[in-house]
């Protein structure tokens, strides 16, 4: 059987799809099948060609077994609507290019967001004779309208029109969370939709085997600080203006850090924040590899995960919780629904409080403070629950019996 995976987003750029997908990839592999991706020139999160891929139109590599097909894209740094979209369109437009001159294959996984990449998908699927599988890891046009990203009632309804196109001419549709899943079935209760979740392989990142990055001493952190560690995007999504908030809340206590490690499209404005409200115990960290997070996660003491406080969230589990997690770190959580009743009332993986409060993070800090010995229990727990829940070789195992039902 044979599987291509259609994505913008793939190592060597760091990130959730990029390592989600690789992963995921790898171990479909395993199991028999002839897996192939077709991705961009990688560029993310600078928004700069890699050195070595630099002035190439398409090429092909060989990642971990993996045939890697990739093909042009417009890269720019700027934030606006018309250069986002030249960028998203400039790689639907290559994609198909460089895609339309493979062999046939038996599926198409495209991942999206983008949405837009449903165009080259769906062109793809019918020049390749295969079965289009939508993975969706964010409800999109619906994410960027709530968000406030997009306003323009017309080319909301042109993509609304796209996502229902997109999902009709798939024999599958897989959604991340169960929140997705659900949103789905209920505007189109004809398709077959499944729940393919983000995991971890807690056989490979696990604290004993894993070596330190010398991350305190970079950043100049000493032994007896207690680091609250926030590592992604730092975007519209995050709402990670809280977490500086409450830093110059709990700035008496000098032991207290907070690492913002990432880029994103907000980061310029989260440092200015930091810099206005003279919060000085908020240290902003570079990003690092994909191999490398585990160390970096294992030099701190708990993770905060923030989003906004908006209803569309409450279907959301940030990916990042698993690495997290798998380390014996215990997580703080400002999410509702979804993740709140898998990782904190189910899993007791952690701490949450309520999205955007300030006031509610402070609480939640000085309670952590009081009873530390709650750090290694949540700790505990958070690794043996992903263990049994999200453990990405039984995903893997499982979307494979799928597909087979499929073929």
């Amino acid at each position: 059987m044979r599987l291509l995976i259609l994505t913008q987003y793939f190592p060597p750029e760091t990130g959730a799809p990029q390592n989600r997908l690789f992963e995921l990839a790898i171990r479909l592999k395993k199991y028999g099948l002839d897996v192939e991706i077709l991705t961009a020139m990688p560029n993310y999160p600078k928004m700069e060609v890699f050195e070595e891929y630099k002035g190439k139109k398409t090429m092909t590599e060989t990642m971990d077994g993996l045939t890697v097909h990739r093909s042009s894209i417009y890269v720019t740094k700027s934030k606006g609507i018309a250069k986002r979209l030249m960028n998203y369109f400039s790689f639907v437009r290559s994609s198909y290019k460089a895609g339309k001159k493979l062999d046939d294959f038996d599926f198409i996984i495209v991942e999206s967001p983008p949405l837009f990449l449903g165009y080259s998908a769906m062109k793809l699927a019918k020049k390749l004779n295969a079965k289009l599988i939508f993975n969706v890891s964010d409800l999109w046009p619906e994410s960027a309208e709530k968000l406030g990203l997009v306003s323009n009632k017309m080319f909301l309804n042109m993509a609304y029109k796209l996502e229902a196109k997109c999902y009709k001419k798939s024999t599958l549709i897989t959604g991340q969370t169960q929140g997705i899943v659900a949103d789905i079935r209920k505007r189109f209760s004809d398709k077959d939709v499944y729940w393919l979740p983000n995991g971890v392989d807690a056989d490979a990142i696990k604290p004993d085997s894993v070596s330190e990055y010398g991350f305190r001493s970079k950043y100049g952190i000493i032994e007896d600080d207690f680091v609250f560690f926030y590592g992604g995007i730092l975007g519209h999504a995050q709402g990670l203006e809280v977490i500086i908030k409450a830093a110059v809340e709990v700035k008496s206590n000098p032991k207290f850090k907070f690492v913002i490690m990432g880029s994103g499209p907000l980061k310029e404005d989260l440092v200015a924040l930091a810099q206005k409200l003279d919060a000085s115990n908020v240290i902003f960290a570079d990003p690092v590899g994909r191999t490398e997070v585990a160390s970096v996660i294992k030099e701190v003491d708990i993770s905060l995960i923030p989003l906004r406080n908006l209803p569309l969230f409450e279907g959301a589990i940030p990916s990042k919780i698993f690495e997290v997690l798998a380390m014996e770190k215990p997580i703080l959580l400002g999410v509702k629904g979804e993740a709140k009743d898998l990782f904190i009332k189910e899993g007791k993986c952690g701490w949450s409080f309520e999205p955007e409060d300030v006031q509610d993070l402070v609480s939640q800090i000085k309670l952590i403070e009081a009873d530390p010995q709650k750090l290694m229990e949540f700790g505990k727990n958070g690794r043996s629950y992903v263990q049994e829940k999200f453990n990405r070789n039984n995903i893997a195992k499982e979307l494979h019996e799928k597909l087979m039902s499929l073929n």
